[in-house]
């Protein structure tokens, strides 16, 4: 968690995991008192956003023309494939776009790792505000954050997909390696394990990373022109490295600390 703030403005910038084993202990010390402190709470999706996110997906992820697996993938990353659907059911990915396969591997991996969202950060930081009567905003809709992955030119897609395939046999133990950083607060293994993934494919990088941490970074700069405290909390990958949010902050002359 960092701290940006001013004269009469404090706002705090917490990293999350969306998903976590149920009862992890996530919400003590200067998170907490954050928490208590702040006046409202800023997520990437507020919560009637995230409620409409399966909608938006059902929408946006089918193929105008079935493709099958074994047409988009290399005979190794297909083979990795098929062993890792095979562990829980078939995606019916053959009428499926490349981005929205690859969001079925990811939640899939994940509850394989015993992470369930109900458990993940914002579930929680959610039901505290709500229930002191503070309001929850967000930083986007569930349309736009799917959109990221639907306009994705194809070759971006395919090349997402393919890698995704490629490592399907350690996803679990990769989401229990980022999870496990998340919880040291070690920001330079979250930044490597992060960077593994998406330095890549820099095209997706470019949209799903650096583009909306600019943005962010430009909404909290505006923000601290009204006085008052808030807490803003994103995935913990926005929050490391040259082009996390803390550094974009700090590249435009604002103070920013890191307090946990």
């Amino acid at each position: 968690m960092w701290l940006a703030a001013d004269d009469d403005t404090q706002i705090y910038i917490l990293g999350t995991m969306h998903a976590l084993p149920p009862g992890t202990d996530w919400d003590r010390g200067k998170v907490a008192r954050a928490v208590d402190r702040a006046d409202e709470l800023v997520l990437e999706l507020a919560p009637d956003q995230l409620a409409e996110a399966g909608k938006e997906f059902q929408q946006l992820a089918p193929r105008q023309v079935p493709l099958a697996m074994a047409e988009r993938l290399p005979p190794a990353a297909l083979a990795a494939y098929r062993a890792f659907e095979a562990g829980g059911g078939a995606f019916d990915a053959d009428a499926l776009d490349d981005w929205a396969v690859m969001v079925l591997m990811g939640q899939r991996a994940a509850e394989q790792a015993a992470l369930s969202p109900a458990a993940g950060v914002e579930a929680g930081l959610t039901a505290r505000f709500q229930a002191a009567g503070k309001p929850v905003a967000g930083l986007e809709t569930a349309h736009s954050q799917l959109m990221l992955f639907e306009t994705l030119d194809p070759a971006t897609q395919r090349a997402l997909l393919t890698r995704a395939a490629e490592d399907a046999g350690s996803a679990v133990a990769d989401i229990r390696a980022l999870t496990g950083a998340w919880r040291r607060g070690d920001t330079a293994t979250l930044e490597a394990l992060i960077n593994e993934d998406v330095d890549a494919v820099p095209a997706a990088r470019k949209a799903v990373i650096t583009d909306r941490n600019r943005a962010w970074s430009h909404w909290i700069l505006r923000r601290m022109a009204s006085p008052g405290t808030v807490l803003v909390a994103v995935g913990a990958g926005h929050l490391v490295g040259k082009d996390g949010v803390p550094a974009l902050l700090e590249s435009e002359g604002l103070t920013v600390t890191r307090v946990q």
